[in-house]
Order: C-alpha cells, then sequence, then structure tokens
C-alpha cells in the first residue's frame, strides 16, 4: 500500500457531480491531481455542478484540477484530455471510469437512441478510455483502471425487466474481467467497485422519487471505499468485483456505516445486481385483515383493503390511474383510479389512459399492500416491473403506510 494519493494523478470521467466528484474530492484531500473529464460546462437547469466547480472545489479541498469538456462518446474529445492532462501533471497515474447513462426499460419501451446512449456512454467509453489510458498508465510506479461497476450476475431478474441497461452495465464489468488478465504483466490494476445500497445520486432523484433518496447512502462512502483500493499495491490487487462496505469492513475494520446514510435510521434500499441482500429490507406483518390479504394467488382480499384509501382528497393528491398486471393471480388485471370522482379500484383493463403499470406475482402484490414489501425494494430487486410515471409508482409506498395506519 502506498501512503497517499499525494502527487498522483486521477483521470475521472462525469465527475462533475456525484459519485465521480466525491471519488475526486477524497483525492483531492491528500493533494492529489484530479482531471475532470465530463460534459457539463455550463450551468444546468437542473442538476447541480459543472466540471469548473467541481475544479474550483477540487482546489479548495488541497488538489489540483484541470477542468476538460468530455464527452466519452467521442475519442477525439477522449485522447485531447488525456493528452492535456498528462502534459500539465507530468502523467497518469490512475483513471476512474465512472461515467455512466440508465434507462430502466423493457425491450419494446427502450427506443434505439436511449440503447446507443447507454451502450456508448458505459461500455464503449469505457473501453475508450482505458485503451487511451494504457500507454500513460505502463509508465506509472502503480498505476489502476477503477470501474464503477457491477458483480456479473447471471440472474435473469437482472435482466428481464432493463436488458439494455444490464447489457451496457455489464459491458463495463466485462471490461474489468478481460483487462484485468490483459494487463496483468504490465502490473496495471483492473479492479470494479459497486455500492451495496443505493446511493443519493442523480440517478436516483431519476428513477425514482425522494423517498428514494431517504433510503440511499451518500456518496462519500464510494469515494471512500474506491480511496482504499487506489492506496494499495497495484500488483496486489486486480480483476476483483469490490463492494463498498466489504472494502471498508477489510481495511479499516468498519462496522457501522450509519454515517454515510442520508437518513440515519430509514431502512437502506438494496442496490441493482446483489442477489444476497435480497429481502434485507423488510417491515413488520400489519394487523389479522392484511395477513390473511397476504395468503395464495388471489389478491382480491388485498384490492379490498385498498379500498379503504379511497377518498376525493387521496384524488386530488395522487391525480394518477395505476394498472396492475398480477402474472399469477385468478384475475391477472386490476386498475386503481386516483385521477378521477372519488377514486375507484375494480378488475379488469381501465378504459382511459394509464399513467403508470406495475407487473408483478401476486406475493409480491401481497407483501406490497400488508407493508412487508416496499415497491422500491421489490422494484429494485427486480420483483416489479414499472412502465410509465416512476415517480407515481414511488407514491405507493405512502398509500401503503396509510393503509397499514387505517387498519
Amino acid at each position: 500500500m502506498i501512503k497517499n494519493l499525494a502527487g498522483k494523478t486521477i483521470f475521472i470521467t462525469g465527475a462533475s457531480r456525484g459519485i465521480g466528484k466525491a471519488i475526486a474530492m477524497r483525492c483531492a484531500r491528500d493533494g492529489a491531481n484530479v482531471i475532470i473529464a465530463a460534459k457539463t460546462a455550463e450551468p444546468h437547469p437542473k442538476l447541480p455542478g459543472t466540471i469548473y466547480t467541481a475544479a474550483k472545489e477540487i482546489e479548495q479541498a488541497g488538489g489540483q484540477a484541470l477542468p476538460c469538456i468530455v464527452d466519452v462518446r467521442f475519442e477525439d474529445q477522449v485522447a485531447k484530455a488525456f493528452e492535456d492532462g498528462a502534459k500539465k501533471f507530468g502523467g497518469i497515474d490512475i483513471l476512474v471510469n465512472n461515467a455512466s447513462a440508465i434507462s430502466l426499460t423493457g425491450t419494446l419501451d427502450t427506443n434505439m437512441k436511449k440503447y446507443d446512449l447507454m451502450n456508448q456512454v458505459n461500455a464503449r467509453g469505457t473501453f475508450l478510455c482505458s485503451k487511451l489510458a494504457i500507454p500513460y498508465l505502463k509508465k506509472s510506479s502503480n498505476p489502476h483502471i477503477l470501474n464503477l461497476s457491477p458483480p456479473l450476475n447471471l440472474n435473469p431478474k437482472w435482466f428481464k425487466n432493463n436488458l439494455a441497461y444490464t447489457m451496457a452495465k455489464y459491458g463495463m464489468s466485462f471490461c474489468v474481467l478481460g483487462m484485468s488478465e490483459e494487463l496483468k504483466e504490465d502490473g496495471i490494476a483492473v479492479n470494479a467497485l459497486w455500492p451495496r445500497t443505493a446511493i443519493a445520486t442523480d440517478a436516483i432523484d431519476f428513477i425514482g422519487s425522494v423517498e428514494m433518496r431517504k433510503q440511499s447512502r451518500t456518496t462519500d462512502i464510494m469515494a471512500d471505499a474506491a480511496y482504499q483500493i487506489l492506496v494499495k499495491d497495484a500488483k496486489s490487487i486486480s480483476g476483483k468485483f469490490l463492494i463498498d462496505e466489504d472494502v471498508l469492513k477489510n481495511e479499516l475494520g468498519m462496522s457501522n456505516f450509519d454515517k454515510y446514510a442520508v437518513e440515519p435510521g430509514n431502512p437502506l434500499l438494496m442496490d441493482f445486481f446483489l442477489d444476497d441482500v435480497e429481502g434485507q429490507e423488510s417491515l413488520p406483518m400489519g394487523k389479522d385483515e392484511l395477513s390473511s390479504a397476504a395468503s395464495g394467488s388471489d389478491v382480491t382480499a388485498s384490492m379490498n383493503a385498498l379500498k379503504k384509501l379511497l377518498s376525493p382528497e387521496l384524488v386530488q393528491k395522487i391525480n394518477g390511474v395505476y394498472a396492475f398486471k398480477i402474472t399469477d393471480a385468478n384475475i391477472t388485471d386490476w386498475y386503481l383510479d386516483l385521477k378521477n370522482g372519488d377514486g375507484k379500484i375494480d378488475s379488469g383493463v381501465f378504459n382511459g389512459q394509464v399513467n403508470c403499470t406495475m407487473t408483478m406475482n401476486s406475493d409480491v402484490f401481497n407483501k406490497m399492500i400488508s407493508g412487508s414489501m416496499k415497491p422500491t425494494m421489490a422494484f429494485m430487486s427486480g420483483k416489479l416491473k414499472i412502465k410509465g410515471e416512476m415517480g407515481l409508482a414511488m407514491k405507493l409506498e405512502k398509500l401503503m403506510s396509510s393503509l397499514k395506519s387505517k387498519l
């Protein structure tokens, strides 16, 4: 293990915000040089930070920064950033492939523009940046490539609801698998890092809601874990698919991670692609009526329980129509109209525009109604497929909480 990252030069894609920026800030505290390779040069109307504001914060934290306007889909921009960074800082020691694009959509709902974006940024961008970094890294005394990508889990549930995203993200992981062997003789470490839980980034806001953010950890846990990997002897660790919690446990002996929680005490959402933590979040069952509703493949009792929530006030608050497709139930199609009149729940197909369609089996639906599984947990674990307005889907959690309190 090297002492710290003082004087080391780190090239980080997507470092103007989120996890990339958090890693940059952690490296900067050692006095590292950071090449910020990201697209945002002008303030975004909805997202905070630019490459220039990130550079200022990095320098205030004790590091040096070089902001570079880079879209990782374009080879000339990436190549120029490497050239400019090596010229300014005298070389490049570390590459962090953080830039990523996401769309949690099924095959029919994924247009080719989205497909191309995810694969060009995630898989191709990682390959391109790594390819161009190798000549520089070969000259470093402790070279690392770190991809923020998941373990290669071939459980079909991680493919069925968002195939294009999984393919693109796993492309980053395939780079770890192949390049770690390819670059072994050059002494270049190639590893992957992935969070155990959801992380409070713009991606969480995009796919979820404020409630999902409250059930997440901050970007600091990924930054601290990445730091522990990057200060290790490159020849001692390569080809590993590492989880943030495990890194901090093994390297620092850490067992309590409450300081990283957005809201300590809230149950945490587990991240995608990790089977070993499935079902870790659970809530106690409700009253007997709810318990009886959660048995068997017939969801009629659960639907009747939901009817207790209907009111004009709820309709005004939600202003949306849900369709439920229960794949193994006696009656497969149901709808919850919280947009018209006093609200209505019934079997069959809604005669009008549906804002959010949720597909699951009866066990998952009944557990959501009983409160023993949150919709966000079901979604994150691949048990719930959502089509339409994601924010409306997340509001269902509040409906479940209201149901438990009224029964």
